[in-house]
């Protein structure tokens, strides 16, 4: 069944950090966090040890606020 994950971090960059919160749908926490170092690292260019995850959970799909994982959710 799949999951849904919220992970909440910090991208320490050159000049200063970034503070990011991510929704995503994942299987297992794992993979939730291979598509955030994936996600993240491509958009911004970082590498993944510049990429701190502070916490991961998971949530119901009431708490949800992405937009596109709700649209998947109502297919």
């Amino acid at each position: 069944m799949v999951k849904i994950f919220k992970i909440t971090g910090k991208i320490l960059g050159k000049d200063e950090v970034m503070v990011f919160t991510k929704e995503c749908r994942a299987l297992k926490e794992e993979d939730a966090l291979e598509y955030i170092y994936s996600d993240l690292g491509s958009k911004h260019h970082v590498k993944r040890t510049l990429i701190k995850i502070e916490e991961i959970k998971e949530i119901t799909k009431d708490e949800v606020t992405d937009q596109v994982i709700q649209k998947i959710m109502e297919m």
